[in-house]
């Protein structure tokens, strides 16, 4: 397969690297933080606002497309670029994760993954050919496989036996997937890493990963109630088994200390809905760390809500308005947090793969942190 990949520069003293990757809806530059539009729109976010920021790729998600509206309306629609008007890139995460956090609502066999509808109890059936199915019909530009995520400190038998679904579904995926590729479909699919916290079993599906004919890769099974260190440790672990010509994705990581850690690593690409739903909780990324808006001390606080950032919040509203507009509820405070959060991730993005160019990402690494932890907001 043609790579659709070019590493640019590799940083001097740790295993990040720049990169662009090509994809059906224009060039995507990496290291690169994904927003979450889990409906097809990121929450109190427009699509002019995500322009204007400059995201060139956002996530949604196959489950809850796939019970509302339903994929056949949004492929009526002209997919998802044309249902949403988002006329840039789309990954789908393949309703994997969502169907294991329905834990007591589904049941897993090695022919699919049944379950129970969050919204009415109604019964479907998630199979790794018909999640194909539905994400082409969103015409995803990077869609998942469906996958087993097990969770942090589950016995090994049931580690192993998630992954032996997970392998053999992946095999199912890829080759629906080329059927669909060869009868013209643009998108790319990425496989995903399993085994849990066991290293034997994390390097076992590394390896497969690393031996299939596809155009990236995710590392799944992390950022699931684990401790940051043992997060770092198996990221590291996983990571020295992948290739370096393709991009690397971890699900699921928002913090400036998660994105750093994974970047150190040599990963491409993350996503989390925490920058938003912190957001709408009224929590706001600054540079000296998180500052909570509904704290009685800004009432009278007229000053920018963080001096180093040029947000259009940061450098319009005060403390004191966030303040206010939050404690009355009002629809707008969930859209200027969600916008300062989202433009705060890529901003930072954006310095990373300065820093990486210039060789000095480690130092900038060690200097960001020590702001962000200093704890004076």
């Amino acid at each position: 397969m043609d790579s659709i990949f070019d590493v640019q520069h590799e940083d001097a003293h740790s295993l990040a690297r720049t990169g662009v990757m090509h994809l059906a809806h224009g060039d995507v530059a990496t290291p690169v933080f994904m927003p979450v539009g889990t409906n097809g729109t990121v929450k109190a976010v427009s699509k002019d606002d995500l322009n204007e920021i400059g995201f060139d790729i956002i996530l949604a998600n196959t489950y809850h497309l796939y019970l509302r509206p339903g994929a056949d309306i949004v492929q009526e629609g002209g997919g998802l670029h044309g249902f949403t008007k988002w006329e840039k890139n789309f990954l789908t995460d393949s309703g994997g994760f969502q169907v294991f956090s329905l834990s007591g609502l589904r049941k897993i066999t090695q022919e699919g993954v049944t379950f129970q509808s969050h919204i009415d109890g109604s019964r479907h059936l998630f199979t790794p050919e018909n999640v194909v199915q539905t994400q082409v019909k969103l015409n995803s530009d990077i869609q998942m496989q469906l996958d087993v995520c097990s969770a942090w400190r589950v016995e090994r038998h049931e580690a192993e036996r998630a992954l032996r679904i997970t392998t053999d579904w992946t095999k199912r995926a890829i080759a629906e997937w080329t059927k669909h590729v060869e009868n013209g479909y643009k998108g790319m699919l990425f496989p995903i890493v399993q085994g849990n916290f066991f290293d034997d079993l994390r390097k076992e599906s590394a390896q497969f990963v690393a031996s299939l004919d596809v155009p990236g890769m995710a590392i799944g099974g992390l950022s699931v109630g684990e401790p940051a260190d043992v997060f770092a440790e198996k990221l590291q672990y996983t990571v020295q088994f992948l290739p370096r010509n393709k991009p690397r994705y971890v699900m699921g990581i928002g913090t400036p200390e998660y994105i750093l850690e994974a970047v150190a690593d040599g990963i491409d690409m993350f996503d989390c809905v925490l920058p938003t739903r912190n957001a709408r909780n009224g929590s706001y990324f600054t540079h000296h760390g998180m500052l909570s808006i509904k704290q009685e001390r800004f009432t009278h606080d007229f000053s920018p809500l963080d001096s180093q950032c040029q947000c259009k919040v940061c450098r319009t509203y005060s403390r004191a308005y966030l303040r206010h507009i939050f404690k009355e509820q009002e629809i707008l405070s969930s859209m200027l947090a969600s916008y300062h959060n989202i433009y705060f991730l890529n901003q930072m993005i954006k310095e990373i793969r300065e820093a990486i160019r210039e060789d000095r990402f480690v130092q900038y690494r060690e200097e960001f942190l020590k702001q962000f932890h200093s704890g004076i907001v």
